[in-house]
């Protein structure tokens, strides 16, 4: 395996690293997400939206891949992880096949069935690319994927609907469109080289965490900790409710039968999101770099509550508002995903891996969009998505904003000597 690893300087790794994890789960969320795009207009399950209950379905499968992923992606070893891809993405795709076989509402559970094997995912592809000095950049673009890959995906699935096939069955057909370049792009990631020495003097030694060391790190730091998660929690909420029923906010906005739409919102968030993210590798002090990250995180929540603010009294087109608002939400999630744990394990110089913090961070995250979207189902709310996703945007980001103040202050304090 050795000598199958590409060789160069460590920015030519870099750039081989982002584009290949990049690419890689681009081709995962072909497995997940198509089925938004689908409105299931008038099915119901009892007095329930019948799309409503397959997106609670999914994401009780990601909660509790989150919460096992607490556990598994912290323990992952580093040999073996392509055969797992491999089988985690071929149980969500079967999902997909009884999914389109078996009629409503009977097929509902494999929704969960997909949910679950995906959720581990992540962690599993982050874990190529953590722990070196282009992290930052490397994970701006592994996390920017699931913003271009949301609209990208949506989009594929918008035309494969025009085409005639079936909503129960645009989501594996999705899947069938992604699956040769997937196993691909796992051969180039399979060819990412380790951590190099300079790399682990940099940024520590990413190893698996026993459960003695993670009780370890929560423990001294957990009032940060907690912190974050809210904050975590936040932006997990809303990315979710504008991922999973943009359909609907479109639909309600005016915008129908225009499948390019998810792209045009998604692309130039993406690439802004890359250059913000990205440009962090520039910041060698991994503790300068934490607390810069958290002053990009309230930006995001001003940004998303102020976009809201103006798009509710008309100044702003829904467009640019789908635009800025995605934007600021993103700025709080991605460095979750990317540059906040990577930078807080090395500025406080533990051993471990990131992919035990992300983890631990989701799993309370999808807990609040679940529990929203359970609630508004057991109280039996009418929702307009536009009016509930805005007015929960200006609320939440005013909270978010305290949050974060008091994260960056709790992080300031236990700066090392």
């Amino acid at each position: 395996m050795k000598n199958t690893f590409v060789k160069g300087s460590p920015i030519q790794v870099g750039l081989y690293a982002a584009l290949a994890a990049f690419l890689t789960y681009t081709m995962i969320f072909g497995f997940r997400k198509s089925f938004t795009v689908c409105t299931f207009d008038g099915m119901t399950v009892g007095s329930l939206s019948y799309k409503t209950v397959l997106v609670l379905s999914q994401m009780l499968g990601y909660l509790a891949a989150k919460f096992y992923g607490i556990k598994f992606i912290a323990e992952l070893k580093r040999f073996g992880r392509n055969k797992i891809i491999l089988i985690l993405v071929g149980i969500g795709w079967l999902a997909w096949l009884c999914f389109a076989l078996i009629p409503a509402p009977y097929n509902i559970p494999f929704l969960f069935i997909n949910g679950f094997p995906l959720g581990m995912l992540w962690g599993v592809v982050f874990s190529y690319v953590e722990g070196r000095r282009s992290t930052d950049f490397i994970g701006a673009a592994l996390a920017v994927s699931f913003i271009f890959s949301s609209g990208f995906v949506k989009s594929v699935g918008g035309w494969l609907l025009q085409l005639g096939i079936s909503e129960f069955w645009v989501p594996f057909c999705t899947g069938l469109v992604f699956a040769l370049p997937l196993l691909f792009f796992i051969y180039l990631m399979e060819r990412i080289p380790p951590p190099d020495t300079a790399d682990e003097e940099s940024r520590m030694s990413r190893i698996p965490m026993s459960s003695e060391q993670r009780k370890l790190f929560i423990r001294q730091f957990l009032p940060g900790l907690i912190a974050c998660i809210f904050i975590y929690a936040f932006a997990t909420l809303f990315r979710d409710i504008r991922d999973n029923f943009s359909a609907d906010m479109w639909k309600e906005m005016g915008y129908l039968n225009q499948p390019a739409i998810f792209a045009k919102t998604e692309t130039p968030i993406t690439l802004i999101i890359l250059v913000l993210i990205g440009s962090m590798v520039m910041i060698k002090n991994s503790f300068k770099a934490l607390m810069i990250a958290h002053v990009l995180i309230a930006a995001g929540f001003i940004l998303a509550g102020v976009s809201t603010w103006l798009f509710t009294h008309e100044i702003v087109s829904p467009m640019w508002w789908m635009i800025l608002v995605g934007l600021g939400l993103y700025m709080v999630y991605i460095p979750f995903n990317s540059v906040f744990f990577e930078r807080m394990i090395a500025a406080f110089r533990f051993t471990g891996n990131v992919g035990f913090l992300i983890y631990l961070a989701d799993s309370f995250g999808y807990l609040g969009s679940v529990s929203v979207l359970l609630s508004k189902e057991i109280f039996k709310v009418q929702l307009n998505w536009v009016a509930f996703f805005s007015n929960s945007v200006m609320i939440l980001s005013v909270a978010g904003v305290l949050i974060t103040v008091y994260a960056g202050y709790y992080f300031w304090k236990k700066k090392p000597v």
